[in-house]
């Protein structure tokens, strides 16, 4: 199917690895120009130089307010445009609600919602010049609360909340915004998952990756790229019917409205 991406420029924060880095590729390879964004300088390079299309690689901590604009403007500077936002940067702190930290709660939102709406905000205009998009990668943890998971959880709730704002602008500016909500993804992160749950249970990793998705109710783990191919269908024409969707892409582990 020819998502009819050629040519089009996006930015993808947390390019540097995971989901974001399988966004990169393959939008990549459906023709985009990217600008890849994270913190990590060399493993965005190493991104880049693995990418089939033009890239400009964008070193870069969203969580500092001037940033996201000037994200904007260097990719405004070196394509000419914009015709889509990922925002799939940030990480939040896992922990008892009772230990959890003022800190902790203000990195949480920091990154991962004001880091992107900030970019969604600076990026608007252009992405009314080109009736583009945003889509945000969010988490199932904002649609079912749980006890470990109370800053996550209410990051992910607050950034499917904005989805549903920014595309209702977007219906008068064309400009559509939809959300993933990614289940448990085979990430560096979920590893650290594994490890700890081979350890709990007394077993081997191996085990442990094979037990641990059906404790959750899930046949398996997903992969990157299954993201970030349900991206790219977003991003294109094909979608162009869909505006402030939350497609939760989790395996079935989500059982609630």
């Amino acid at each position: 199917m020819d998502l009819q991406l050629t040519g089009k420029v996006a930015i993808v924060t947390g390019a540097s690895k995971g989901i974001g880095r399988a966004i990169a590729e393959t939008l990549a390879a459906e023709g985009m120009r990217l600008v890849l964004a994270a913190r990590s300088g060399d493993l965005l390079r190493e991104v880049a130089g693995s990418l089939k299309t033009e890239s400009l690689v964008q070193a870069v901590d969203l969580r500092d307010p001037a940033v996201p604009a000037q994200l904007v403007a260097a990719t405004v500077e070196k394509f000419g445009g914009i015709d889509l936002v990922v925002n799939n940067a940030g990480a939040t702190k896992r922990g008892d609600f009772l230990t959890l930290t003022d800190d902790d709660w203000a990195d949480g939102f920091a990154l991962k919602f004001f880091g992107a709406m900030r970019l969604s905000r600076a990026a608007w205009p252009h992405l009314k010049a080109r009736q583009g998009s945003i889509i945000s990668i969010i988490g199932i943890g904002g649609r079912t609360g749980q006890a470990e998971f109370a800053i996550g959880g209410s990051v992910n709730a607050a950034g499917m909340n904005l989805t549903k704002v920014l595309a209702d602008r977007g219906i008068a500016d064309g400009v559509r915004v939809n959300a993933i909500n990614p289940g448990a993804i085979a990430t560096e992160r979920l590893q650290v998952r594994i490890r700890n749950f081979a350890q709990e249970q007394g077993i081997a990793e191996a085990e442990a990756a094979v037990k641990l998705p059906r404790s959750m109710g899930i046949a398996r783990f997903g992969e990157p790229a299954e993201i970030a191919r349900a991206v790219a269908f977003l991003a294109s024409s094909r979608a162009a019917y869909l505006n402030g969707a939350v497609i939760d892409v989790d395996g079935g582990q989500t059982r609630t409205l």
